[in-house]
C-alpha cells in the first residue's frame, strides 16, 4: 500500500483506477481517460494534485538563497505573488528537479516540487539553505487541487462566491492568499485554471462543491496525454539528473544575465553552452497509424540515432505525438521503430496544443 492523499476514499467510491505513482496510490482515471482529456480541454476537470510536495521558504536571506538554488532569477519576481518556472541543477548542471517558485513576500517564498523526487529534493535544498539560514517548510497540511480549462475560474468563482471579486485580480502566472487557502493560477495542462491549496481537513468539502458546479474528476492519465500536448517535460522522463536543461528543451529557463550571479550548475552549463550539446529534444507527429511509445527508438538514415523519452495518443489531434532526444542536427522527418516496423515521423517543435487549439 502507497501513500495516500486525503482525497483517496473519495476516489474509491468514485470507483476510479488506482495506480502506484512515485509511491502513492493515485487515480489514473475514472472510466474513460479519453474524455476526461477532453473534459478539460472543452469545459472544466480536477485533478487531485496533494501529492506535490508544498514548501515554504522563509528567512532574510531567502531571494540570495533562490539565487543561487536555481538556474532560472527569482529577480524576475518584482510583484508579490508571482511565479517563476525553474529547474534545480545539480553540481554537474544536470536537472534534480523543474519546480514552481511563488514570491510571497520579502521573506517568504513557496516552492512546488514534484512527489517522486520529495527526499531527494528536500535534502538538497536543506543541505543548501543552511549557509543563508533559511528555514524550510514542508507544508504536509495543505491539500491541492487543479482546476483546469476553459470555464474552469467562472466555476470555481461560482463555488467560491465569497472569495470570486479577489479571485478575478489573481493574473496568470500569479498566487494569491485568500483566508487559509492559497489559489495560484498556473497548471500542467495548457488550459487557463487554479492550482488551489488548502487546509487537508477541507479538501473533500471543495471537491464535492466542484463536482456539483460541473467539474469533472480527471486521472493521472488525462494529466500525462494534456502535459505532452501542452509541450510540458515530465521529470525522470524527459530530463533527469543525467541531462542538461540546454539538452531537454529548456535552455529558455536558464537565467544568464547577470553574468555574476553563481547559480548551482553554472560552469558546466556554460561551458556546454560554449561547446554546444550533441543532442536536443524535439517533439515527433506520427504520419500513419499507431501509437508512438516512450522508449521507442529514433531512427535516421537507417541508424538507431536517439529515443522517444515521453509518447502517447493525442486526443486532441488524433494523431501519436512524442518528445525525442535526437541529434542536434535532426532535419524535419525521420523514422520511429514501432515493433520492428520503421514509421515516418515528422519533427515539430513543441507545444503541439494550446488552450484547446493545434499549435502543428
Amino acid at each position: 500500500m502507497g501513500q495516500r492523499t486525503p482525497l483517496y476514499d473519495v476516489h474509491v467510491n468514485l470507483k476510479a483506477k488506482i495506480v502506484d505513482f512515485g509511491g502513492w496510490d493515485m487515480p489514473i482515471n475514472y472510466g474513460s481517460q479519453i474524455e476526461e482529456h477532453h473534459q478539460v480541454r472543452k469545459d472544466a476537470g480536477m485533478f487531485d494534485v496533494s501529492h506535490m510536495v508544498v514548501v515554504d521558504l522563509v528567512g532574510d536571506k531567502v531571494r540570495d538563497f533562490l539565487r543561487y538554488l536555481l538556474a532560472n532569477n527569482v529577480d524576475r519576481l518584482k510583484e508579490q505573488g508571482k511565479a517563476l518556472y525553474s529547474c534545480m541543477l545539480n553540481d554537474q548542471g544536470g536537472v534534480i528537479d523543474d519546480l514552481i517558485t511563488y514570491y510571497m513576500n520579502d521573506s517568504r517564498f513557496r516552492m512546488v516540487v514534484n512527489a517522486s523526487t520529495r527526499e531527494k529534493d528536500l535534502a538538497w535544498i536543506k543541505q543548501q539553505a543552511e549557509v543563508f539560514s533559511v528555514s524550510v517548510k514542508v507544508c504536509d497540511d495543505l491539500a491541492m487541487i487543479a482546476v483546469q480549462g476553459p470555464t474552469a475560474r467562472d466555476k470555481v468563482h461560482a463555488v467560491l462566491a465569497d472569495k470570486a471579486q479577489v479571485l478575478e485580480g489573481i493574473g496568470v502566472f500569479f498566487i494569491r492568499e485568500i483566508d487559509d487557502m492559497a489559489v495560484a493560477r498556473t497548471g500542467y495542462t495548457g488550459e487557463d485554471g487554479y492550482e488551489i491549496m488548502l487546509p487537508v481537513a477541507d479538501a473533500v468539502g471543495l471537491w464535492d462543491k466542484l463536482i456539483q458546479a460541473g467539474v469533472k474528476p480527471c486521472g493521472l492519465g488525462a494529466r500525462d496525454t494534456l502535459r505532452l500536448e501542452a509541450g510540458m517535460n515530465l521529470y525522470g522522463t524527459d530530463m533527469d539528473e543525467q541531462t542538461s536543461p540546454l539538452e531537454s528543451g529548456l535552455g529558455w529557463t536558464i537565467a544568464w544575465e547577470p553574468d555574476g550571479r553563481n547559480f548551482i550548475g553554472r560552469k558546466p552549463l556554460e561551458r556546454q553552452r560554449q561547446q554546444g550539446t550533441s543532442q536536443k529534444l524535439v517533439g515527433l507527429l506520427l504520419e500513419g497509424k499507431g501509437v508512438l511509445r516512450n522508449h521507442q527508438k529514433v531512427v535516421i538514415d537507417g541508424l538507431e540515432a536517439g529515443e522517444i523519452t515521453s509518447g502517447s495518443f493525442s486526443p486532441t489531434l488524433g494523431k501519436a505525438i512524442a518528445f525525442a532526444r535526437v541529434p542536434k542536427n535532426v532535419g524535419d522527418n525521420c523514422k520511429v521503430d514501432m515493433r520492428g516496423k520503421l514509421m515516418d515521423v515528422k519533427v515539430v517543435k513543441p507545444p503541439f496544443v494550446r488552450q484547446g487549439k493545434a499549435c502543428i
